[in-house]
């Protein structure tokens, strides 16, 4: 999820600022990394209101349990896109003296950015992180043929946020969906929408990401040995075909952009229910004459059985113009690699829930979250993010979703199934350029 924050100009302006204070005597060039006194870094993310919160406190537990005189220079980017597009004019350039010592990225981005600009990146070596507390699949992302690039900060893990007293309304509790089938789910959702007039799940149309979140579910990709995997993937058609039907029952709502779908059906109080990455819970939180009528469990499946899946999410990364390669592991791993107070703090300041399985353990996840009924949520979702199962990933992703959710929209509009699949397929594979 990408969520505009300062204005790029302001963002400039402070990059350049930076830069014009970095060190410039190191034989790296050292105009955006730190360097010179050997307890400073610098860091590029950009969500105020919820991943800088988290740096923050990481960058105060170092301070006062490591090194009292340690400083993280955070430089606040308008977007997620602001940093991606950082490393490309610095790959293009061939000069990677801009960039600061650290970055937060997005997950799904990395391996094409690490494929494309090699020399951008630091891998992590020998690092004093045990990635066995990690989910496997959130590590999966940063692991690139067999090393590991980046340390994960938040948790993409799928939620199924549903409201109680609408389901009880149609006869119905948050045990009957949990480790439903999809067809099980159906028939409730209509007799929600019977009793209710809410559908019972909401997804925006120009960016569904429905279709990867239920694959992943069945332990499934959009991709099959670096291929699109699409009108052959009878589990892709399968849930397509659910889809469709949902939406013409009137079950499932597809609002036509990202804020109809986070403002008017969220928060408009349009749906019963609520499926994507935890990080769309504060969506939901806002409303909060809604307090306490929410709760959380796992996906349905195709079969049956509680399912699986994560969306979204971003990790940390050392770029190559790094000035102090041992003290940016050292407060990766001493933060987001192991540290129960930095990750109680992302929490508590910015909503950031973490990978980090012992995070999962401590008295601030393990408290009841008042808007969702005193249900420790935030403990469940670190356990159900080590359920989420590894599925192919690809540098195209996102243009898969696209295509793919535009065939859904052709085909709730009276087009053939396959030949619309057929479409994305071939849409996918020419910018692929298969």
């Amino acid at each position: 999820m990408k969520r505009k924050v300062f204005s790029a100009l302001l963002a400039g302006v402070m990059a350049f600022s930076l830069a014009a204070c970095g060190s410039g005597g190191d034989d790296k060039g050292g105009e955006a990394a730190s360097g010179g006194d050997g307890h400073t870094l610098t860091l590029y993310a950009w969500d105020p209101a919820f991943n800088i919160p988290a740096m923050e406190a990481a960058g105060a537990d170092y301070k006062e349990n490591v090194d009292p005189d340690f400083n993280l220079e955070i430089v606040e980017q308008a977007a997620s896109e602001d940093v991606e597009n950082a490393i490309t004019t610095a790959g293009s350039a061939g000069d990677y003296s801009n960039l600061p010592d650290i970055v937060l990225f997005q997950d799904h981005y990395i391996q094409r950015y690490v494929a494309d600009y090699p020399d951008a990146w630091t891998p992590l070596g020998d690092i004093d992180i045990n990635w066995d507390d990690f989910s496997a699949e959130k590590i999966d992302y940063s692991t690139i043929d067999g090393e590991h690039y980046g340390v994960p900060v938040d948790n993409g893990t799928v939620v199924c946020a549903y409201r109680t007293d609408l389901l009880e309304q149609a006869g119905y509790t948050i045990d009957d969906l949990t480790g439903c089938t999809w067809d099980e789910f159906m028939e409730i959702g209509k007799a929600v929408k019977d009793a209710t007039g809410k559908a019972l799940l909401c997804m925006n149309s120009d960016g569904n990401d429905l279709v990867y979140m239920m694959l992943q579910a069945e332990g499934v990709s959009q991709f099959k040995d670096g291929k699109p995997y699409i009108t052959e993937n009878e589990t892709l058609v399968t849930i397509v075909e659910k889809l469709v039907q949902m939406a013409k029952d009137g079950t499932l709502l597809m609002p036509n952009s990202w804020s109809d779908y986070t403002d008017k059906a969220i928060q408009g109080d349009q749906v019963a229910g609520v499926m994507n990455g935890n990080w769309i819970l504060p969506t939901i939180e806002k409303v909060e004459a809604n307090s306490g009528k929410w709760e959380i469990t796992t996906m349905p499946t195709l079969e049956g059985g509680e399912g699986y899946a994560s969306n979204g999410g971003s990790s940390l990364y050392i770029t190559s113009n790094c000035q102090n390669v041992d003290l940016a592991k050292d407060f990766l791993a001493y933060t987001f690699g192991s540290s129960t107070v930095t990750y109680d703090n992302a929490l508590k300041d910015g909503g950031v829930i973490s990978t980090y399985a012992p995070a999962g353990e401590t008295d601030v996840y393990q408290e009841g979250v008042e808007f969702f009924n005193n249900q420790p949520i935030y403990a469940d979702i670190v356990e159900m993010g080590t359920h989420v199962e590894i599925v192919e990933q690809n540098d195209f992703h996102y243009s898969a979703r696209n295509y793919v959710g535009s065939a859904i929209i052709k085909i709730i509009d009276g087009a053939d199934t396959m030949e619309a699949l057929q479409e994305a397929e071939d849409q996918l594979n020419f910018e692929m350029g298969n």
